[in-house]
C-alpha cells in the first residue's frame, strides 16, 4: 500500500520544469547577453544617424550570399578569411559587429570568435541579413539598393519604433 505523502507531486509543466534564475544571476545573464549582441533595428538606427556610430559592420558571408543583398556600408569578409584579411581591413580599436544569414545560421557567431581571438571587440547583429530585410530596411545587391516592405511579423507596422 502506499501512503499519500509518498506519491510523487505532479510534475511543474514544461516551462517552470527547470525554475528560473534568481534576478540576480538573470540580471548578470542578460546584462552579459546586451554586451555580445546588438539588435538589428538598433544597428540600423546607429548607421542612420547622422554621426560616427563607433563601430564597423561585417558580413560574413560568401562572395555570392554578399551580391544578393548586404547591409550599406558592411565590410565583406567571409568568415575563413578572417585570419588572414582581417588587419588589412579592420581597426582594432573600433568594434565590430558581425552579421550572417540570420537567427538559423551561427555564422556570425564563429566570425565573432575569430575576431575576438584576434582581439577584436565584437558583436553578434541578431536576426543576421534575414531580419535586416524583413524589417524593411534598404539593403545593397549588385544591382543598386533595395528595399522591401516591413513584415509584420518582425517590425511594427506604421510604426519606427516597436517599444522595446
Amino acid at each position: 500500500m502506499v501512503m499519500t505523502s509518498e506519491l510523487t507531486a505532479p510534475a511543474a509543466n514544461p516551462v517552470l520544469r527547470v525554475p528560473p534564475a534568481s534576478p540576480a544571476a538573470a540580471a548578470a545573464y542578460f546584462g552579459a547577453s546586451l554586451a555580445f549582441h546588438a539588435d538589428v533595428s538598433d544597428v540600423a538606427a546607429a548607421l542612420a544617424a547622422d554621426e560616427d556610430p563607433g563601430f564597423v559592420v561585417l558580413d560574413s558571408r560568401s562572395t555570392a550570399s554578399w551580391e544578393q543583398g548586404h547591409v550599406p556600408g558592411a565590410i565583406h569578409l567571409p568568415t575563413a578569411l578572417i585570419a588572414a584579411q582581417a588587419r588589412d581591413l579592420l581597426d582594432p580599436a573600433v568594434p565590430v559587429v558581425t552579421y550572417c544569414w540570420g537567427p538559423g545560421c551561427n555564422g556570425a557567431t564563429r566570425a565573432a570568435l575569430a575576431l575576438a581571438g584576434l582581439g577584436y571587440r565584437v558583436k553578434e547583429m541578431l536576426g543576421g541579413f534575414e531580419y535586416w530585410a524583413r524589417e524593411g530596411f534598404e539593403f545593397e545587391t549588385w544591382e543598386g539598393r533595395v528595399r522591401r516592405t516591413a513584415d509584420a511579423l518582425t517590425a511594427p507596422v506604421d510604426s519606427d519604433d516597436c517599444g522595446c
